[in-house]
């Protein structure tokens, strides 16, 4: 079929796609009125204390991802997709973050990390310390050491947890309570033995040390928790899946035996664990899978939760009845990856919404970093956001699909020319969108992420920041950290949760 055919129906066929509602302009000028109407709502201040803060993190979630997140949930309600909202399209305030580490235009996770969750800005490759720290440097780490609004929020009282779709060992949740020259360091049988007898810890024994009172973790690599070549407890034959480490500790038995006399510790692996616990019950609690980095559509049947039902799970376990911690409100990190897990996120976002009250419940969603994602090719209204393009490339007289890379592993060359999709099945979820330079990794991206941001004091994430700015504007509207001199309890009442669940939670999205 000629390439102008093509596209000639492409439009026709886009013309029968609009609806009807949204041929008459007076659709166009009642939505916008509406949405004025809300804007002019907005000069009312929200300036409570925020008792309660929750972080949403979409590693690698660019606007780009947004947007195509967006049209997938759309498309999985059985819309067109562009019309959808996600959860974080309905905050009221919007800002956009600088993502640079401090060596490097584009950045790694663990150098972002540092900056959302400790306020300032990091080389990268390095977690929860100075840019006065080099990578793999472990002599250079004493003194640089910086603190997180995870200890913030402890410090004041606070209950936390963390909820993330991969390694708690990994560079994004690590340096909500990590101190390290190296993300890699998950566990001692992966550091040199300069940084051993340096005296450097591995993150791993520094999740249950540093902070040991984090009332929810939540999220995979146990293997970094056991004596190296200890059998895995769901995978015995799979040596890939042993225990690493070198000191013989086991640091889940350690996590335990650190609670206070009294406490209730329970440390679960599987799905079935979690669902049978009465969580009003348990004081502290952690969780942690093989590794839940698993394809979306893979899930449910390895037994993951999902990060919704976690995020939920987390917020109930984070105020036991007999927590004080919790009554003084909660501070909650929650992560995920990918497109479809940028849609779990939006229901861990609306869960969140529906068990707080924007009264006292400060909720922030952002990402790390972007990636080299995008998508066009003039697709008409309702493509498949996994679908081809209406056209072939002028170039090679080839389909494309929408979504491509900028590099990474979907660079083919087939004959000598590039793949043509048409004969693969583009739409099944091991498909690698084409790339222009081939990689066995896709990269980030450099560009600013989005920050959404409701409730108290959310008016101060606005127009383009640092990225380190986030945690700082997120503690001064809930009077912890540095920020409590301007705290005056009558001028800005808190009120009371709506369900009296959380505090702090960190909500981590990978990819």
């Amino acid at each position: 079929m000629k390439p102008l055919l093509v596209l000639l129906l492409a439009q026709l066929c886009s013309a029968s796609l609009v609806p009807e509602r949204e041929k008459d302009p007076e659709y166009w000028r009642r939505q916008a009125q509406e949405t004025l109407r809300n804007a002019l709502r907005l000069q009312r201040l929200n300036q409570n204390v925020a008792k309660n803060l929750i972080l949403f993190l979409g590693d690698g979630m660019g606007v780009s991802t947004v947007t195509a997140a967006r049209i997938l949930k759309g498309q999985l309600q059985h819309g067109q997709g562009e019309e959808s909202l996600l959860e974080m399209d309905k905050f009221p305030f919007v800002a956009l973050a600088k993502t640079y580490n401090t060596n490097a235009q584009v950045p790694d996770s663990a150098g972002t990390a540092t900056a959302y969750l400790c306020g300032v800005k990091a080389n990268e490759g390095t977690l929860g310390v100075s840019a006065g720290v080099t990578r793999d440097r472990c002599n250079t780490t004493k003194g640089q050491e910086v603190t997180s609004i995870l200890r913030w929020a402890k410090d004041a009282g606070k209950a936390v947890g963390i909820v993330t779709t991969t390694r708690v060992t990994h560079a994004t949740p690590s340096a909500a309570y990590a101190h390290s020259a190296n993300r890699d360091w998950y566990s001692d049988g992966e550091m040199p033995p300069d940084a051993l007898e340096g005296g450097c810890k591995d993150i791993a024994r520094q999740l249950v040390e540093n902070i040991p009172d984090i009332e929810v973790i939540l999220g995979g690599g146990r293997k970094y928790m056991y004596p190296k070549n200890v059998s895995d407890v769901e995978y015995p034959q799979e040596e890939k899946h042993r225990g690493t480490r070198l000191d013989h500790r086991n640091l889940v038995q350690a996590w335990q035996d650190a609670k206070p006399r009294g406490k209730v510790a329970e440390y679960v692996w599987h799905r079935r664990g979690l669902l049978a616990l009465n969580l009003s019950r348990v004081d502290f609690l952690l969780g942690e899978s093989l590794h839940p980095r698993v394809p979306w559509h893979q899930l449910s049947a390895l037994g993951d939760p999902g990060l919704s039902w976690g995020a939920g799970a987390a917020a109930e376990a984070s105020y036991p009845p007999r927590s004080a911690a919790a009554s003084k409100g909660w501070w909650h990190l929650v992560l995920g990856q990918a497109l479809h897990e940028a849609v779990e996120l939006d229901r861990a976002i609306g869960l969140a919404t529906r068990l707080t009250s924007t009264q006292d419940t400060l909720s922030v969603v952002t990402a790390d970093h972007s990636h080299v994602f995008t998508f066009g090719g003039y697709t008409p209204r309702g493509n498949p956001i996994f679908g081809l393009a209406p056209m072939q490339s002028d170039v090679d007289r080839k389909p494309f699909t929408s979504i491509l890379y900028g590099n990474g592993p979907g660079y083919k060359i087939v004959a000598g020319e590039r793949e043509n999709v048409s004969a693969v099945d583009f739409a099944h979820a091991d498909y690698q969108a084409q790339s222009a330079v081939p990689l066995r990794q896709e990269t980030h991206g450099g560009e600013d992420v989005a920050v959404f941001a409701r409730g108290p004091m959310a008016h101060l994430l606005h127009g383009v920041h640092e990225q380190n700015y986030i945690p700082h504007a997120m503690a001064y509207a809930a009077c912890i950290g540095s920020n409590r001199g301007h705290c005056n309890a009558a001028a800005r009442p808190a009120t009371p949760l709506l369900l009296p669940f959380l505090s702090l939670l960190l909500l981590l999205l990978l990819c």
